[in-house]
Order: C-alpha cells, then sequence, then structure tokens
C-alpha cells in the first residue's frame, strides 16, 4: 500500500490515458475513480470522499477548468492536479495561482506524478483529520452535528449580539433567510449557525454555490434527472432539494440563476414539490431556504436580472454581514488566531513583528477575512527564521498599506461583527486588541479565553484552539514564566 493511499479520481476524454493512469496509481495501492467526462466526474465528487483529482484541461463540453473551479468553490480542500498539452499550459500555469496544486505536460514525468499525488493525497488527509475550529471568544453558538466539525460564533460586539438574537429567534422556523455580505466574510457560517442551532440540526445541510457550476447544469444540480432525460445520463440523479428534504438548503450567490431557474425555484418554494428533468412525478420536499448574495439584491430587481417576486420570497428575514475593513480592530486577534493555527500545522514557531501588525491593520481587505487567512498561510509556509518582517508580506498588501489610514481605525457606526471562515464570526472580545500588541500577547489571550471558555480543561481548551496538547502546553508553560519572571 501507498504511503499517500487515498481516493483519486482520474477525469480525462482520453480513455487510453485514463487507463495508463490508473493502472499505475492502482498498483501504488490508490483506490482510483474514472471519469471520461467532466459532468460525471461532478456526480462522483458529491457522493465520494476524494483525496485528490487529476484531470484534463480540454474535454468537450465542460473543460477541467470549469471542474476546478467547481472543485475550488464546494470542495475546496481537495488538491486538483492538471494534466495539459502545450497549448494550455498558459491556462495551468494560470490555475495554480488560482489553488490548483500541481499541472503536468502530457505525457507526464510518471515518477514525479508520483511523488506530487502522495504529497498532496498526505496534506488533504492530514487536514480531514484535524477539525477547524476558531479561537476562544466571549459569546458563542455552538453547532453540533454529525461528522460537522466545531463552529463558533464568538465575540461581544453589540451588532453581533443582534445578529445572534436574530439567528436565535428564527433558528426552529421554517421562515426563509437571506444573508448578504462582500465575499470572504463568512456567510455561510450564518447559514450553518440557523441549520445546527435549530429543530433541524440533525438533518442534513446542503450547500450550492450557485457561481461555482455552470449555468446549464444548474438545473439538474438542483432538481435531478431522470435515466436519458439527456446525453449521459445513464442513471437516475438525485437533486439537492431532495437531499435537503427535512434539513436546510443553502444557495450561496443566489443571484447567479438564470431568470427561468428563478421562475422554477418560486414555484418549489410555492408549491414546495420538485420534478426531476425528463421525469413527469412530483415529489414533496420539505426544506429550509437559506440563501446569500454579495450584490445589491434590490439594483438586480431594478433591472430586472432577478425577480421582484423571489426576492420577497426569499428575504422574510434579512442578515447583513459587514466587511473586514469596518473592524480594524478585530484583525491583531484573527491575525494571531491564524498564524497559532498555521504554526501548529506547519510544525514551526511563527510570529508577526508590529510593523507587520500594523500594516495588516491599515490594509483595506477587499477579500476580508479570507483574504486575511491566505496571506497569514503564506507568510507562515515560506517563514524561515520564525519572524515574519514587513519585507515578507506579498506586494499587494504593502502597497494598499499607503492607502490606509494612519493608525488603526476604529469600528464603524454600526459596530459590525466579521466572520472568520477557519470558523467562527468574530467581533471585539474582551478589550479590543491595538496593532501595538505584540502576536505573543494575542495568543496569550486566546489561549487564557479558552482555558476560562472551558473552565480549565486543557484538552478541551487545545482542542477548541485547532492546536495540539502538546503545543499548547508550551505555550502555557511560556506565558506561566513570563508572568514569574515579571
Amino acid at each position: 500500500m501507498a504511503e499517500g493511499f487515498g481516493n483519486v479520481l482520474i477525469v480525462d476524454d482520453e480513455p487510453n490515458a485514463v487507463k495508463v493512469l490508473s493502472a499505475m496509481l492502482s498498483s501504488d495501492g490508490y483506490n482510483i475513480f474514472k471519469s471520461f467526462d467532466a459532468r460525471k466526474a461532478l456526480d462522483i465528487i458529491r457522493e465520494e470522499p476524494m483525496d485528490a483529482i487529476i484531470t484534463d484541461l480540454k474535454m468537450p463540453e465542460i473543460d477541467g477548468m470549469q471542474l476546478f473551479e467547481y472543485v475550488k468553490l464546494n470542495h475546496p480542500g481537495i488538491p486538483v492536479i492538471f494534466l495539459t498539452a502545450y497549448g494550455t499550459v498558459e491556462s495551468a500555469v494560470h490555475s495554480i495561482t488560482k489553488g490548483a496544486y500541481y499541472y503536468f505536460i502530457k505525457p507526464p514525468d510518471y515518477t514525479k506524478l508520483r511523488g506530487v499525488l502522495s504529497k498532496a493525497v498526505r496534506t488533504r488527509r492530514a487536514h480531514t483529520e484535524r477539525p477547524a475550529v476558531c479561537g476562544a471568544g466571549a459569546t458563542r453558538a455552538e453547532m453540533p452535528g454529525s461528522g460537522t466539525p466545531p463552529m463558533r460564533i464568538i465575540g461581544k460586539d453589540p451588532a453581533l449580539r443582534k445578529i445572534l438574537e436574530t439567528v436565535e429567534a428564527v433558528k426552529d422556523t421554517t421562515s426563509s433567510v437571506l444573508i448578504t455580505g462582500e465575499t470572504g466574510t463568512g456567510k455561510e457560517l450564518i447559514a450553518r449557525a440557523l441549520h445546527y442551532g435549530g429543530v433541524r440540526a440533525g438533518k442534513p445541510f446542503v450547500a450550492v454555490n450557485c457561481a461555482a457550476i455552470p449555468r446549464e447544469l444548474l438545473e439538474s444540480e438542483l432538481f435531478g434527472y431522470e435515466k436519458g432525460a439527456f446525453t449521459n445520463a445513464v442513471s437516475r440523479r438525485i437533486g439537492r432539494f431532495e437531499e435537503a428534504s427535512s434539513g436546510t438548503i443553502f444557495l450561496d450567490e443566489i443571484t447567479e440563476l438564470g431568470l427561468p431557474l428563478q421562475a422554477k425555484l418560486l414555484r418549489v418554494l410555492q408549491e414546495r414539490e420538485i420534478e426531476r428533468l425528463g421525469g413527469s412525478r412530483k415529489i414533496k420536499v420539505d426544506f429550509r431556504l437559506v440563501s446569500s448574495t454579495n450584490r445589491d439584491l434590490e439594483k438586480d430587481v431594478q433591472s430586472g436580472n432577478f425577480r421582484m417576486d423571489l426576492y420577497y420570497r426569499i428575504n422574510v428575514v434579512h442578515i447583513s454581514v459587514p466587511p473586514l475593513r469596518l473592524r480594524r480592530d478585530d484583525i491583531p486577534r484573527l491575525a494571531a488566531e491564524f498564524v497559532m493555527e498555521f504554526s501548529e500545522r506547519e510544525k514551526k514557531e511563527v510570529s508577526l513583528s508590529a510593523e507587520v501588525l500594523k500594516i495588516l491593520c491599515e490594509y483595506s481587505w477587499p477579500g476580508n477575512i479570507r483574504q486575511l487567512r491566505n496571506v497569514l498561510e503564506r507568510v507562515t509556509v515560506l517563514s524561515r527564521n520564525g519572524l515574519v518582517s514587513v519585507d515578507d508580506l506579498p506586494e499587494e498588501i504593502l502597497a494598499g498599506s499607503a492607502d490606509g489610514p494612519a493608525a488603526p481605525a476604529v469600528r464603524s457606526a454600526a459596530g459590525g461583527p466579521g466572520i472568520n471562515d477557519a470558523g467562527g464570526l468574530c467581533g471585539p472580545a474582551c478589550p479590543p486588541p491595538q496593532a501595538t500588541q505584540t502576536l505573543r500577547e494575542l495568543e496569550e489571550q486566546a489561549i487564557i479565553g479558552a482555558l476560562e471558555e472551558c473552565r480549565g480543561n486543557k484538552s478541551k481548551a487545545a482542542k477548541l484552539l485547532g492546536i495540539s496538547r502538546k503545543t499548547f502546553y508550551k505555550r502555557l508553560r511560556e506565558i506561566s514564566s513570563a508572568k514569574t519572571c515579571a
């Protein structure tokens, strides 16, 4: 059995290429899934847990880049490796900058491909075995559920409490909820809070990123299809509404639905029944709809891009999540949480200089907390001497910080909270951290806060922070030693 043993999906419209690669990797001990088109690959990905995907770029109907975009947004932890001909190398290189794991030119160096795949699978399995958690805070909402990683909404901000009060008030109802906010603010976490905090917690939570699925596939994705409904429909496929029956369906970026599909969705919301493509039987479905968008829906309604009647159907309860730039005093605490998480993962000690924290606070973060997390993962991984300096920051952060305020901005008038995409919605907890605080001080606050929240249970506090008990005890000893010396 290979060291990187796991489930690997091979997608290529050339049968011989699939045959050769699958035979080689099967002999290495991998469990191989094969697909000669991307449409079938989507079904496999939805039904089987994948540890890696190897895909061609040029394929008919749906190409490898579209498949990659779907995986990136709906299954972001699965590494995607591209196989490409010389004519599509530019596209492959572009895909790497978008988050693809690696690309090979056909025919690939099979020895190198084996090594890259082994590393990709080990990384994937290591991440899936470790639950994602957020750091310590004050106000929280636990979201239990079968197979659901611990997630917490944390913070003491008044606007955050208002959001939590709204979630608490509607979590057990069937009323539709619309969550708005910029990309990267963590709208899905609010949707999960509504589901896992309410009476439907033990039922399915089905998330559909409407922006990640080609429009021509969205209808079959949502409603399913019967055998023979179209070319390659070799068997019946259950749609997302059926999967979500008795639970919650989350339509992320709902504005990506075309007008004909909006009309079908409106009917489903009114009648609570669907028809699979190619079928005539009406199927009753019981679900709670939660939608999200990063666009101004009212403007889309006025311009005719979104149906007014559907808008009122999905907007019974409205929750707005503000951007990170309006909550700059949260940035140092979030930075501490992310650096602690990635330091643990990479098995290294990393800290940020005061100058770096200042720049992070001054940057406008157009990608919000998702972008902040990405930047801190990058500098942690690339750190060599343990201290991240200004020179280690990406160029766009250094250039953007020059346009920011001279000092960390105060909270917005709305006092809005934000979402920690690693697993928590974070507002200022305890005294708001300032950029002049060191990363160690912020980590100390997080550790002490976790201990208080777990009533002194060190094992639970370590799990809450997403770090090992060994690392937790080490940091605790350092804190104790520093206080003794002081």
